[in-house]
C-alpha cells in the first residue's frame, strides 16, 4: 500500500463505516461549483488492474500539477463512502457495475438493476444515482472490463467459431466452467440460453477465469469458460474470446469517479480525459499481464505506458 500508513487506513475504515455522503438537507449542495483541492488521494481496490489505473490516474495528475497520494480499500463497501465523504478523492471504476451497485445501495437489495448493455443508457443511471451523493463520474473511456466467454483454440478452428451466435447456431452441447452463482445469473448460463440458444450442460463451478476454469477448457473437461475482456492469460492456454455480438453483457467501461466537491474540476477532468483518449481493452489486458505473468510493478508498467503514449512529456 502506497500513500497511506496503517493509522491512515484505519481512521478511514473507521470513518467511512459510519459516513454515507451528503445529508438529506445537505444534498442540494451538490449543485454547487466543483472544487479542485491540489492534494488529492487516489483510491485502489487491491486487484492489478485497479491498481494500474490509479497509478495512471495519479501520474496524470502529477503531471498537470496535483499532488497526489495512493490508498488501497479493497472492500466497495468501505471505499465508496470515503469516497463521499472527501477521504479518498478519485477511483477508477466499471460503469454498469458500480451504477447496479449505486442502485442497491439507494434503492434496497432487491432494487431492479439499472444498468444495461447499452453504454449511454447506465451512464445516464448511473450520474443520476451518484449526484446526490457528492459524486461525478467522468466521460467513460475505451476499454471496457465486463463478463465474456471463451473456448480453446482448436475448439474454435474446428467448429468454425468467432461469435457466441456461432456457438449457439452450432447446436453444440457445452460444460461451462464459472462460479458457481453463474446458473442464476442472467448475464451467464440463462442469459446463454435465452439470448443465444447455447446448450449449456451443466456448470463446473470452478469460479470466474481461475487457472483451474481455465484449464479445464484447454484439456477439453469443459468446452466454454466465464472469464473478462482484459484476461491477459488466455493466450497461455490456448483460449480464445468469443464476441459478444448480441450484447448480453452490461456496458462496464471504465470510468474515473470523483468527489465533486474536491476533484470535480475541469483541471482533474482534462487531465484523466486524457487517458480515455488511448487507453484499450486490449491495453488493458497487456498491461495487466505485464503485472501479473512479467511480475512487474503496477507503478512502473503505468508509467512506460503513459510515456510510450506521449501523456507524460
Amino acid at each position: 500500500m502506497r500513500g497511506a500508513t496503517a493509522p491512515a487506513v484505519l481512521a478511514l475504515l473507521a470513518l467511512s463505516a459510519c459516513t454515507t455522503g451528503p445529508s438529506l438537507e445537505n444534498r442540494g449542495q451538490v449543485t454547487a461549483p466543483p472544487g479542485d483541492s491540489h492534494h488529492l488521494t487516489v483510491g485502489s481496490a487491491g486487484f492489478t488492474e485497479s491498481d494500474l489505473l490509479a497509478e495512471m490516474y495519479a501520474q496524470l495528475l502529477n503531471r498537470a500539477g496535483y499532488k497526489t497520494s495512493l490508498l488501497t480499500v479493497a472492500n466497495r463497501e468501505l471505499y465508496e463512502p470515503a469516497l463521499e465523504s472527501g477521504q479518498i478523492d478519485v477511483v477508477p471504476e466499471y460503469a454498469a457495475t458500480f451504477a447496479d451497485w449505486l442502485n442497491a445501495k439507494t434503492h434496497g437489495a432487491d432494487a431492479k438493476p439499472v444498468g444495461s448493455p447499452d453504454l449511454a443508457t447506465t451512464m445516464k443511471a448511473l450520474r443520476g444515482l451518484a449526484a446526490p451523493r457528492g459524486l461525478t463520474v467522468l466521460p467513460p473511456g475505451r476499454a471496457v472490463d465486463q463478463n465474456a466467454f471463451a473456448v480453446s483454440a482448436s475448439y474454435a478452428r474446428r467448429h468454425r467459431l468467432s461469435t457466441l451466435s456461432d456457438l449457439g447456431a452450432s447446436r453444440l452441447k457445452v460444460r461451462l466452467a464459472a462460479g458457481d452463482e453463474c446458473v442464476q445469473r442472467p448475464y451467464c448460463e440463462p442469459g446463454l440460453r435465452k439470448v443465444y440458444g447455447i446448450d449449456v450442460t451443466g456448470v463446473d463451478p470452478k469460479g470466474v477465469g481461475t487457472t483451474q476454469a481455465k484449464r479445464a477448457v484447454q484439456q477439453g473437461r469443459d468446452q466454454l469458460v466465464l472469464t473478462t475482456t482484459t484476461d491477459a492469460t488466455l493466450d497461455a492456454f490456448g483460449l480464445v474470446l468469443l464476441a459478444d455480438d448480441r450484447h448480453l453483457q452490461n456496458a462496464d467501461s471504465v470510468v474515473p469517479v470523483v468527489n465533486r466537491s474536491r476533484a470535480g474540476g475541469p483541471g482533474v477532468v482534462k487531465a484523466l480525459g486524457r487517458l480515455n483518449e488511448v487507453l484499450t481493452t486490449k491495453d488493458l489486458a497487456r498491461l495487466n499481464q505485464q503485472v501479473d505473468s512479467w511480475r512487474r510493478l503496477p507503478a512502473d508498467v503505468a508509467r512506460t505506458y503513459l510515456e510510450e503514449k506521449g501523456l507524460l512529456k
